[in-house]
């Protein structure tokens, strides 16, 4: 292969008859001429199809054979074109069969397979070749079948995924507990160097080696002697799995995996708990629950687990060692899959449904209404607190990495840092026993349970005492709503809300608000600032006790002996910080239950009389009206240091900005989405819905609720796609910002042109149909029945005038191509013209 020094040397320019110099690019100087050999050597080198210094792309013309026809033959076109199809074809059938393989066979057979092992019986497996052919159900039983294979293969990279777990963070001490290396067998040089592929050995001349090498050492070597494992022949068969070939090749890979999982990740334990919950007695009380199948499945995973640890501890009596270390392996399986069942699925829904019943007054439900709606639908119900307590739980969690953000750091040395990058919550639970997790369960469960006591069920109390006709809140949905209710809800929930959440910067103000509180509560009760000390402007930290208390965190190491002083009545301090803390948070909740609603209230009664409104409108309108006369408090309490003549200068500019905002606003929040939503309503829904015997009625708000919806998908949409002039503006809109606003640039860019195609939509078909099909002279129900259909049936010519557009050019690149292929003996680099010099060479002399 040529070096760089070598290219460099082949491209001196020195240029010949037979080797012209040519000037492709922007450059001047010496640099300016090059070789066409040499450019192409270097652009072989550098992949590159551009110049590195001006960033001008260089041009090639085609040099074809000098007895190409000036148009091909048909022939040759005919066979290109057959050559074409031919090659789609095949890769069209090979395509489909790999997806009837994947999405047909694979989950077919899987879910067939799981019927048969579960129906009990024996003449099942004796039918099941002919269940496979079955026509019966396909689609059902497809459907059902991806989540079956989707499952197992979840549990095979769980299963992968916690055996590295395992071997990077060690195994639990119990499992290496007593493990002496096996004596009468010494590995030979063969075994040896096999083995140190994977592990180092221990290396005699360095002293002993450490507790952990030398499991891992055994480990490696016991799996390389017992299970003839090589980590070599592991990474080359990785790297061989390419994914044609897990597309092509693995079909009956992936159905045995299936087979193997549902045996013994489902069958097994569903039989050791059905077994169990038969003797017992309990079959009934199962059944009631809805949930009878995953109940017995998890009892048997919990009898299952019991049953691997007696054998353990009889394998370690009887010193089995590698019947002891299976099953301490196999137990840990099952340890982990039960403990993260009970921490992301049961934690979260009992939290969910404690949420649910804390706030039934505050919707006028009871507790039956919730009983009856999870008769109905249990799984729903199960699927939908579970949800509100996944919910619940992040909001917290992100709380109090608020709070670590605030705080000094070692104040909630009690709560586990989920950005310690030492936290590893499945190494816990393969590491520590079962009673301390349940001890933790049990212990989050009342801290979550007493906060949602604090500041939902306590609220709502006092709330109903004093305002006794606040509560409860309209969320009734009826289904003889008219849409643009539906829509008015999708608008809140998908527009408003994201934008106040993003706008609103919430966590720098939860952040300075537990600041304040923090500094307030330790003034109060006189225990010192638990918060860390504010910056100076200089950013360097202030003095005292702090400092020290920073510098020891940071340098890692003790400064010197600094004596703790007990405050005065210490356990009751902390106690009334506890208690202050609770007034906090229950005013804090009272303040958000009731505020935002209220204003919300009254702007609708402004608005719309007495009617009753939904209250997801009345909190979000309450919300911005509070998040609006906040943020002004702040910038005027941010401008009055600075005196009346920059207060009037900001005034100035933000007032300017304030006009720019709402012009912007008016035409890309206002006027768009209308014309967007008036013509998909012409488009799609009035054709639909509406029949040619009646008149449709359109609704502007209703129609501008749905535009901002589908002007919101558009511009998602288009910021996922391609390069194209629409997707540039957008990006520069959201790069300047609402403080930089360019008015110009959105009314030229943007505005006028998605304006004017929207207003061409509109009124072309309407000007056809109604000025010009009159002319024509058609009856009344042919005039009706074009001014009603002339809408989608331009949407239809349009797209299929898109369609012939996109076959011409791949006409063309085909037609390009088979020339290319039969004609073409070389290209020609093309020079650089300037248009200066272009245009001083076609002007006339004096």
């Amino acid at each position: 292969s040529e070096t760089a020094a070598d290219i460099i040397f082949k491209t001196l320019p020195k240029g010949t008859y037979d080797k012209p110099l040519y000037h492709p690019c922007v450059c001047t100087g010496s640099i300016k001429f090059i070789h066409q050999e040499c450019l192409l050597l270097w652009l072989k080198h550098s992949q590159k199809e551009y110049c590195e210094l001006c960033k001008h792309r260089f041009a090639f013309t085609p040099i074809y054979s000098p007895d190409m026809p000036s148009r091909l033959p048909v022939q040759d076109i005919f066979a290109g074109l057959v050559t074409s199809v031919g090659t789609a074809i095949r890769y069209w059938f090979h395509y489909t069969l790999v997806a009837f393989a994947w999405l047909g066979v694979v989950p077919l057979t899987a879910c067939r397979i799981y019927k048969c092992l579960f129906t009990g019986s024996v003449s099942s497996l004796l039918t099941l070749p002919l269940d496979m052919l079955s026509t019966e159900n396909l689609l059902a039983d497809c459907l059902q079948g991806c989540f079956v294979v989707t499952c197992t293969l979840c549990a095979f990279i769980s299963l992968v995924w916690l055996r590295e777990q395992i071997v990077h963070g060690g195994p639990p001490n119990w499992l290496e507990h007593n493990h002496q290396p096996p004596a009468p067998h010494q590995p030979d040089q063969a075994e040896r160097n096999e083995v140190s592929c994977i592990a180092p050995l221990p290396n005699p001349n360095t002293g002993s080696p450490s507790k952990l090498d030398t499991y891992l050492f055994l480990c490696v070597w016991w799996c390389a002697e017992d299970l003839n494992w090589n980590a070599l022949e592991w990474d080359r068969a990785a790297e061989e799995l390419t994914w044609e070939r897990v597309r092509d090749e693995h079909v009956f890979w992936v159905v045995s995996l299936n087979t193997l999982f549902i045996l013994v990740f489902a069958f097994c334990p569903y039989h050791i708990g059905h077994f169990s919950v038969v003797g017992l007695g309990l079959e009934e009380n199962v059944k009631d629950s809805h949930f009878d199948g995953l109940l017995t499945t998890i009892l048997g995973y919990i009898l299952l687990a019991a049953a691997l640890i007696v054998c353990h501890t009889l394998a370690s009596l009887v010193r089995f060692q590698k019947s002891r270390r299976l099953l301490g392996v196999c137990y840990i399986v099952v340890k982990v899959s039960l403990l993260v069942v009970m921490e992301i699925g049961l934690f979260p829904m009992i939290c969910g449904w404690w949420l649910d019943i804390c706030s039934l007054e505050m919707f006028d439900a009871t507790l039956k209404d919730r009983l009856q709606s999870f008769d109905s639908a249990p799984g729903t119900t199960m699927f939908l607190h579970w949800l509100v307590g996944m919910v619940y739980v992040f909001y917290f969690a992100s709380f109090i990495l608020l709070l670590r953000e605030v705080l000094r750091p070692g104040v909630l040395w009690f709560l586990r840092n989920l950005n310690d990058p030492d936290f590893n919550p499945v190494q816990e639970m393969i590491h520590l026993p079962v009673y301390r997790h349940l001890r933790r369960f049990i212990l989050s469960l009342v801290v979550f349970g007493s906060i949602v006591l604090l500041m939902l069920w306590l609220p709502i109390r006092i709330i109903k005492l004093i305002l006794p006709t606040f509560l409860p809140y309209n969320v009734m949905l009826y289904s003889d709503a008219p849409v643009s209710e539906l829509s008015l809800e999708l608008l809140l929930l998908q527009v408003v809300l994201p934008a106040l959440l993003e706008q609103g910067h919430t966590r720098q103000w939860l952040k300075r608000l537990v600041h304040a509180w923090t500094f307030t509560a330790g003034y109060v009760l006189q225990n010192g600032p638990w918060a860390g000390p504010r910056p100076r402007a200089d950013g360097r930290p202030a003095g005292g006790a702090p400092r020290l208390h920073q510098a020891l965190l940071h340098q890692g190491g003790p400064l010197g002996f600094q004596p703790y002083y007990r405050p005065i009545h210490f356990p009751l301090k902390i106690v009334l910080l506890v208690v202050f803390m609770c007034v906090t948070l229950l005013l804090a909740s009272l303040t958000c239950l009731t505020l935002p609603v209220l204003v919300g209230r009254w702007l609708m009664s402004l608005w719309m009389g007495v009617a009753t409104v939904h209250e997801l409108y009345t909190a979000a309108g309450g919300l911005y009206v509070c998040w609006l006369a906040v943020r002004g408090i702040t910038i005027l309490l941010a401008w009055m240091p600075q005196g009346p003549g920059a207060i009037l200068q900001k005034a100035q500019e933000w007032t300017l900005m304030i006009v720019k905002t709402v012009v912007v606003a008016a035409m890309l929040a206002g006027l768009i989405p209308l014309l967007l939503g008036l013509l998909f309503e012409l488009v799609v829904v009035a054709p639909l819905r509406v029949p040619l015997a009646q008149t449709p009625l359109f609704y502007p708000w209703q129609d501008w609720a749905l535009g901002v919806l589908h002007a919101k998908i558009i511009a998602a949409i288009t910021l996922m796609g391609p390069q194209w002039w629409l997707k540039t503006v957008i990006e520069q809109v959201y790069a300047n910002g609402v403080r930089n606003i360019d008015l110009n640039f959105i009314v030229r860019r943007l505005a006028a042109p998605v304006i004017c195609v929207l207003l061409l939509s509109l009124c072309l078909p309407y000007t056809i149909s109604r000025g010009i099909v009159p002319l024509v002279g058609v009856e009344p129900d042919m005039q009706v029945l074009v001014e009603r259909r002339i809408y989608p049936f331009l949407l239809m010519a349009v797209g299929l005038l898109a369609v012939l557009c996109f076959q011409l050019r791949q006409f063309k690149r085909l037609y390009e191509h088979i020339k290319n292929d039969k004609y073409l003996v070389g290209q020609r680099l093309v020079n650089y013209e300037r248009k200066a010099a272009q245009c001083a060479a076609s002007s006339p002399s004096p």
